[in-house]
This record gives C-alpha cells, structure tokens and sequence, in this order.
C-alpha cells in the first residue's frame, strides 16, 4: 500500500504542525553502526543495613548480568545527602549522575518499607536530573525493578519503581523480580540460595541484557517525540525573529 505524503496527511489533521510530523520509519529502527562494547549496566539498591537483602539482591543479579557479558556498576548509597541537603557538587552526587550518564540500562532493587520502596532507594532516583543542559541522563535507557520483602510476596514497590521509571523516560523491561520473606532466600555468606525466586532473577537479568542490546543504538529515536520537536520549532523561531537582544 502506498504511503500518503506528509501534506495529505496533515490536510485531513489541521492540527498537526506538518514541519514537526514524520511518518515512523522501520529502516531508522536499524542502526547504522551496532555497537560492540559491553553493555554498561548501573545498579542501585535501597538499604543501608549491615545485612541488606536488597544488597544481596542486587549484587546476586549483578554476577548474572557479568556472566551474561555485561559490565556492571553497583552503586553504594551511603554518604548520598538527602535531595537538596547538599549542592550538586557534593561527591556522591556527582559519582551518581557520572555512573547514571555511563550506563545504558539500569536496576533498581529496594525492600518494601510500610508497603512502598524506601526513601533510600528514592533519594538515589531524586538526584538523577530528568536534564543536564540539553541531556538527559535516563532518558532511552532500559530499566529492571526488584523488589526484598520481609513477609509474604508484594508488589508495591516494584509497581512505584515502574512509574517512577516512566517519568525519568525509561523503558522498563516487561519482567520484574519480587522475593517473599527474603531472609530465608540467602545463605550466611550473601549467596542467594536455589529456588523460582532465583530463577526470576535469572530471567529478569536475561531480560534486561536483550532489551539493552535491542534498544540502545537506536534509543534516540524511540524516544523522540513530536511534541518536543514542536517546542522546539517554537522556541527556535522566537529567537530568531526577536525584534531586539
């Protein structure tokens, strides 16, 4: 089937800006050049305890994803200043958003405290700017939430860590790890132990790594968006036709 012209299209959708609308493309889904580098994988957990199972946790998941090929960086929260106690200079902050802009994809792994994911693991995702001049650090990347829970199975904070991932324009990966009573899950030395709970994890890390490889050549284009391209025409053509500087 033929496809109709841009003008033909716009004539029957007045409100469309013509300059701003483009037809999605298959062949730009198709990167030019494939990257060959590892893929860079950050990881964030949400406790500060001497025994953390969303450390366990996480760091269980991060020997899966270096088997997997990956290269992995665990973040380690402690000393980050709550948001806005400290400048943006502060060094745990600026490690933070140098890891966040290194990595292509992300996991984000937190305990359900009072049935929601910990303002620890919040205030990690809080310093992470939706924008750094004209970049955005998360933006395009993929994303894999995990949750420890000290009784039975829930899903409160993985679903939080889902809409949080939305807003910092992540693509969250379908799959998604929740561990009921979690410290019957590890054995004394952190190692977690055989079990479906084990093999989620497994699946998710799988998970990711495809979505990573599938996504990240091409992320730019799956998150550009015709209303963006909009704001900026407009802005674009303020500055230019300025009447005075």
């Amino acid at each position: 089937m033929k496809r109709a012209c841009v003008s033909e299209v716009t004539d029957k959708l007045p409100n469309l800006d013509e300059a701003c609308f483009e037809f999605p493309q298959q062949a730009l889904l198709t990167p030019q050049q494939v990257s060959t580098h590892p893929p860079r994988i950050l990881m964030l957990y949400g406790s500060l305890r001497e025994r953390s199972y969303s450390k366990l946790l996480t760091l269980e998941a991060a020997g899966l994803l270096e088997a997997m090929g990956a290269e992995v960086r665990v973040f380690d929260p402690l000393g980050l200043p709550q948001p806005d106690a400290a400048p943006d200079t502060h060094a745990k902050v600026e490690e933070l958003r140098d890891l966040a802009a290194w990595s292509e994809g992300m996991v984000w792994c937190s305990p359900e405290r009072h049935g929601a994911m910990t303002g620890i693991l919040k205030s990690q995702i809080d310093w992470i700017p939706l924008s750094v001049g004209a970049v955005r650090p998360t933006q395009g990347k993929t994303l894999a939430v995990m949750e420890v829970c000290g009784g039975s199975q829930s899903f409160n904070a993985v679903n939080q860590m889902r809409i949080l991932g939305r807003w910092m324009r992540m693509l969250t990966i379908p799959n998604q790890s929740s561990v009921a009573k979690a410290f019957l899950e590890f054995e004394e030395d952190g190692r977690m132990k055989p079990s479906a709970y084990y093999d989620r994890v497994v699946d998710v890390m799988e998970e990711l790594v495809k979505f990573t490889l599938l996504t990240r050549d091409v992320s730019p284009y799956l998150v550009d968006r015709y209303s963006e391209r909009k704001e900026s025409a407009e802005q674009l053509s303020k500055r230019v036709n300025q009447k005075s500087i």
